[in-house]
């Protein structure tokens, strides 16, 4: 499934040396005006990556040839952030056409906005292209699922060459983000044993059993926008917001990584970085393959 290309960080160094500063600025403006928008930019990079590899094919339109991955089911109404990635790809083009690949502006867009949020920075490896196709089909398979059980959740990650540990502290994003009402709303009413009493009811405040589906509630209440390791420390307290949150621990295989985590910011820090570097490295078109798009939502 991985295919450790060519991928280098100093892939435009000679080629477009200011990419990496211009993308930069374009991601701190997008930030700054709502905070939000670092992990919708994370999760982008994340759901393109696990669909046919780092490729850009989430970013692709519907046309009559091709069958979008934005209508699926786990990015539909959902996944966004799309109008600033083509901010950047249109700052960077001004610079240098038809040099910087979309799918590389998605990987180092994820790394700003987790260091601009308080999570880790790491070195982005480049050199991905882009790709002529998108798979709808593939969208609605390899995205793992907030209703998950633990042994998909492994096994889904597994598929694309990551660990059990690579899942945990990948999930760790949830530190920062919102998820919408109907996909926690099973788990808020349920009157489960892993879910604290009055966190479920201070959620259920804003997600009635009935309507309000869109509702937004923040994946980790207690620090929203910054990306730590508090997440961690909620699962601990029974206070994960989705099912696939809590079964983290659960009594099963990640609890020790959990517990881990929630102990020390700096394991977790070092290995969400180090899992983010993998996952970028998943199936990237390299070489002749793939093109260099000019408007990442469209081929050339």
């Amino acid at each position: 499934m991985q295919c450790h290309a060519q991928l280098s960080s100093t892939f435009y160094d000679r080629t477009c040396p200011n990419a990496l500063t211009t993308i930069r600025t374009s991601i701190r403006q997008a930030i700054s005006s709502e905070r939000r928008m670092a992990a919708s930019l994370i999760r982008l990079h994340f759901h393109d990556c696990f669909v046919q590899g780092c490729d850009a094919s989430l970013l692709l339109d519907e046309t009559p040839t091709i069958v979008s991955e934005k209508t699926a089911l786990p990015n539909l109404g959902s996944v966004r952030g799309f109008g600033i990635i083509e901010d950047a790809k249109r700052e960077v083009e001004k610079t240098c056409p038809g040099v910087v690949s979309c799918a590389d502006i998605l990987a180092v867009a994820a790394r700003d906005a987790s260091s601009l949020v308080g999570g880790p920075s790491w070195t982005v490896k480049l050199g991905r292209r882009d790709s002529t196709t998108a798979s709808h089909t593939l969208a609605e398979t390899d995205l793992p699922g907030p209703f998950d059980p633990l042994s998909r959740l492994i096994s889904g990650f597994a598929n694309k060459g990551l660990s059990t540990r690579d899942m945990v502290a990948l999930s760790g994003s949830h530190s920062i983000g919102q998820a919408q009402c109907f996909l926690f709303r099973d788990r808020i009413y349920g009157n489960g044993t892993d879910i604290d009493a009055g966190f479920a009811s201070t959620r259920r405040r804003q997600c009635p059993q009935e309507d309000q589906n869109g509702n937004l509630a923040p994946l980790d209440l207690v620090t929203p926008n910054q990306l730590d390791n508090n997440y961690f420390k909620n699962l601990r307290q029974r206070k994960g917001l989705l099912q696939s949150d809590q079964v983290l621990l659960s009594g099963g295989s990640t609890d020790d990584i959990v517990l881990e985590y929630s102990n020390s910011p700096r394991a977790f820090a070092s290995d969400f970085a180090a899992a983010m570097i993998k996952m970028g490295d998943i199936s990237p078109l390299t070489d002749q393959n793939g093109i260099i798009r000019t408007v990442c939502g469209a081929i050339n």
